[in-house]
């Protein structure tokens, strides 16, 4: 489809940059709908002739990223309704001797769920044994909150589904679910992550050590429905199995989401409305309008002449780089949707590694790191931890950024150092 072209080349990449910084800088403000803004910077760009709707639509947009961020939403909702958490939850913690071991297990759990569920639901989810377990043992529920908030924020990267990040990224390259633990004859993003989420734990412990006080939390017998599990199963093995790459025409893993959206309001059926209005439809038309927006500022040039100026820093080391891409990303993603950031920052980072004639990957997996753990760092800086603070708050406990810090970043930072050694060591040796 042809368009109009209204400005040279060089007017539209002022045009694109403008319409990019204003776009950002609004998502920051955050007093205004952050879909609404995405979709007006997308229809400016197409308005102005910088982009056309046939390219936004059918190229920009990653539409296998939307069908699969829709499918596992809803599945996330039916799993949750199924009580399967809630069982897992009641059997772990009523082994629980102390109220280290209480809240060690109660983190862990959150880190399991959310490597598999979106970290908000995980933490609605778990929030109401947090509540019991510290109203219990008269201990303040800052610790529980907090902990368990930062705990379902910590595994965005462990696999393909943890977050929208990880699947754009996966999606962006061609990797596939076990991709994220062997790839490129090493080990992945997601083993990575791992590792440092273990080391993340052992300071979880150190920081529980002085929690002695004795726990018992009976047994409850809840009713589960295995249904959404088995589903879930099913489309892990797919989406591992499935050679997508090597399927010409049909390699859109998003068939998987679309069918797993389905299967779970068949399974929900009694309550399909409702999980439909509880989907988060908001961050599906976001998407939609920031992969135009990015993809237009990458097409006419912008993120190409960045990544040059980037390089032509007198900076040509990637061990540099990469110690730019982690600790930037971490900083950034502090107050910085994370997802508009990854669209922005993959063309970046690509750019950056050819122009040195290095592998991208590495680059990729530290900005990911980066940007899905160091929303630990602010109590802001991810949604788990405002619907925590704002619990908190309901109750009457004022959420201090020194408190917090003291819960949070130690356990957070430590599984950004381990993974970024790791990578210097196994991905830039």
């Amino acid at each position: 489809m042809s368009w109009y072209h209204i400005f040279s080349p060089l007017t539209e990449k002022w045009i694109a940059l403008a319409i990019l910084a204003v776009t950002f800088g609004l998502i920051l403000y955050r007093k205004f709908n952050i879909a609404y803004i995405s979709l007006a910077a997308a229809g400016f760009l197409i308005l102005a002739g910088i982009t056309n709707p046939a390219v936004a639509f059918l190229k920009s947009v990653n539409w296998d990223v939307l069908a699969i961020y829709w499918g596992y939403g809803m599945l996330a909702i039916a799993f949750r309704d199924s009580k399967v958490p809630a069982w897992i939850a009641n059997r772990v913690l009523d082994r629980a001797k102390s109220e280290k071991q209480a809240l060690l297990f109660l983190c862990v759990l959150a880190m399991v769920l959310s490597s598999f569920m979106a970290n908000p639901v995980v933490v609605i989810m778990l929030a109401p044994l947090a509540i019991e377990l510290a109203t219990r043992l008269k201990a303040s529920l800052f610790l529980y909150l907090i902990a368990l908030a930062v705990s379902s924020n910590i595994v965005t990267t462990v696999s393909m589904i943890a977050d929208p990040p990880a699947l754009i990224l996966a999606t962006a390259t061609g990797m596939d679910f076990l991709d994220f633990y062997w790839f490129q004859g090493r080990v992945g993003l997601g083993t990575l992550s791992i590792i440092g989420i273990l080391v993340a734990i052992l300071v979880l412990v150190l920081q529980f050590r002085k929690l002695n006080k004795q726990v018992s939390i009976a047994r409850e017998e809840i009713r589960v429905s295995l249904s959404p599990t088995v589903l879930f199963v099913s489309s892990i093995i797919v989406l591992a199995l499935v050679p997508w790459p090597h399927l010409g025409a049909y390699n859109h893993p998003g068939f998987v989401g679309v069918a797993v959206g389905i299967f779970s309001l068949i399974v929900g059926r009694s309550y399909a409305r409702s999980m439909s209005k509880e989907f988060d439809w908001n961050t599906i038309l976001f998407l939609i309008g920031i992969f135009i927006v990015v993809a237009t500022v990458a097409d006419i040039g912008l993120l190409k002449d960045f990544a040059a100026w980037l390089v032509h820093t007198e900076m040509t080391s990637p061990t540099v780089y990469l110690a730019i891409f982690v600790w930037i990303s971490v900083l950034l993603s502090s107050f910085i949707d994370n997802v508009p950031f990854t669209v922005l920052m993959i063309p970046v980072c690509a750019g950056v590694a050819q122009t040195l004639g290095v592998n991208p990957f590495p680059f990729y997996f530290g900005m990911l790191v980066g940007t899905g753990i160091g929303g630990n760092l602010t109590p802001v800086g991810a949604t788990a931890n405002v619907l925590a603070g704002g619990m908190l708050e309901k109750r009457g406990y004022k959420v201090q950024l020194g408190k917090y810090l003291r819960i949070a970043a130690p356990f957070s930072m430590s599984a950004v150092l381990v993974v970024h050694i790791l990578l210097q060591l196994l991905w830039l040796k």
